[in-house]
């Protein structure tokens, strides 16, 4: 039998009827950094993000505890942290959101005071749950629903780089990448494809900017569309993004554009798919 998270806090002495069971996972367009990253890398953006909650999302009673997971960017449930819970009311103010290029307007969102309880803090980073199948509810009370727990590590511990060839990675997921990989792609200039998993077709371009990959995919994640003419007219969409050729540091801007050409040229992308020019 799996150890229970419900054990877990029994164990600290909490009652689990009064814990809220909250996972944080953002994929809209126009996602800047996603909760995980937050969590990572910039915790008070993090614990602004938490705070901050729609009115639609109101309780109908009040949980004085919040246990909280985020997906990592490989989509587990990864544990970060107990907080206590005081509701303080309706937001007076539009307020920028700190993940994203919106705010959150006035009358619209509900505010939350949360502390970081010492119960569990040496679980953060660490413990990931089986959220199950549901996970649009994002938002579950303890008591009802009893994770199992899925893996203990000793530290918090990121994934290592899988190297250019074998990265295949959705576009939503870019943001929260772990620092190691982002350092990579960022030194590292080629063509690349997206796949657009609505109309199955496929689009090649080029990295030829100072921050190689990673800058030309970080445009796509702020736009939909990094200011390419075939994907304006269609659907915004969470393109597959992978490598197909990277550039050596000898090669010029105008090398790079040549490689492009040739890799349209060989997936018939501008006969097949969302290639314009």
């Amino acid at each position: 039998m799996p150890v229970m998270f419900n054990s877990i806090l029994s164990q600290e002495g909490i009652d689990p009827a009064l814990v809220r069971l909250l996972r944080h996972q953002d994929n809209r367009a126009g996602t800047i950094l996603t909760p995980y990253a937050m969590w990572r890398d910039n915790r008070p953006a993090f614990e602004q993000y938490q705070c901050v909650q729609s009115t639609k999302n109101r309780p109908k009673f009040k949980w004085p505890l919040w246990a909280s997971f985020v997906a990592d960017p490989f989509g587990a449930t990864l544990f970060v942290g107990l907080y206590s819970a005081q509701y303080v009311g309706v937001g007076d103010k539009d307020i920028p959101r700190p993940h994203t290029d919106g705010i959150d307007k006035a009358g619209m969102y509900d505010l939350y005071k949360l502390d970081l309880q010492k119960e569990l803090s040496d679980l953060s980073g660490k413990l990931y749950v089986d959220w199950g199948l549901g996970t649009r509810a994002w938002v579950q009370l303890a008591q009802g629903q009893n994770k199992p727990i899925a893996e203990i590590r000793s530290s918090f511990k990121e994934e290592e780089f899988p190297g250019f060839s074998s990265f295949i990675k959705p576009l939503s997921e870019i943001p929260a990448l772990p620092k190691t990989w982002i350092e990579a792609l960022r030194s590292t200039r080629g063509v690349y494809l997206l796949s657009c998993p609505k109309t199955k077709q496929q689009y090649v371009g080029a990295a030829t900017g100072e921050n190689g990959f990673w800058g030309r995919w970080q445009n796509y994640v702020q736009t939909g569309h990094g200011g390419n003419i075939g994907l304006k007219i269609i659907e915004p969409s969470d393109y597959r993004v992978s490598i197909l050729e990277v550039a050596g540091s000898q090669l010029t801007t105008s090398d790079i554009v040549h490689l492009e050409q040739l890799w349209k040229a060989k997936l018939q992308s501008k006969e097949m798919g969302l290639n314009k020019n």
